[in-house]
């Protein structure tokens, strides 16, 4: 249905907003920018579908506080 559907939009970009964090991590220079610059814009997306913000996206589903993300690696 539809608000399943804006459920899993704003999952997806938060997801990504987490994949993009993870370059920002490990990359440097142009790259870094390009990657914070997409993280950003992916989780603008994502709380433009799900109305709620994190403070830093792409982290809280690491950390395993985020609902239905994993749990934190040992």
């Amino acid at each position: 249905d539809a608000a399943a559907a804006v459920r899993l939009a704003a999952e997806l970009e938060m997801r990504v907003a987490g994949v993009y964090a993870d370059v920002v991590r490990a990359g440097g220079g142009e790259r870094r920018r390009s990657a914070a610059e997409a993280m950003r814009e992916a989780a603008v997306r994502s709380v433009r579908w799900s109305g709620e913000s994190v403070a830093f996206p792409g982290l809280a589903e690491r950390s395993g506080t985020a609902p239905g993300g994993p749990a934190p690696a040992p």
